[in-house]
């Protein structure tokens, strides 16, 4: 399954929105990626309309199985990447940033390289 990187952006913010409040609202999206209202509501809209995101009448978000698949993966690809360029040693927001480009890009197989050498060496202190 393929989908487009902001897609994996906007169904992993409405995850981190559901777990840091309980909720994931358009505006909060919005708000907290930096982009237009309308933006948020177009891509919510085809989100919807391709079964990774269900909308209730109060304008809250919930993922289906679909969309929360897409979510995690993003999420734990994200945190880990976060997590071993910290490590290494790079400042927190550089590797941050950093982490949300790679975590697009990364193959499947690059990723569990990764994790497993993180694993061989005792883990992230």
């Amino acid at each position: 399954m393929h989908i487009r990187e902001s897609a994996e952006n906007y169904l992993e913010r409405i995850l981190m929105l559901q777990r840091s409040k309980g909720y994931a609202r358009s505006i909060d999206i919005a708000r907290e990626l930096g982009v237009s209202k309308p933006s948020v509501s177009v891509a919510m809209k085809n989100l919807r309309e391709n079964g990774y995101i269900e909308m209730d009448p109060e304008g809250l978000l919930s993922l289906t199985d679909k969309g929360m698949e897409i979510a995690e993966k993003m999420l734990e690809r994200h945190t880990s990447l976060s997590r071993f360029l910290i490590a290494l040693g790079v400042e927190e927001e550089t590797a941050y940033e950093d982490a949300c480009k790679i975590e697009h890009d990364i193959s499947e197989e690059s990723f569990q390289a990764i994790c497993a050498h993180i694993e061989k060496n005792g883990g992230l202190k």
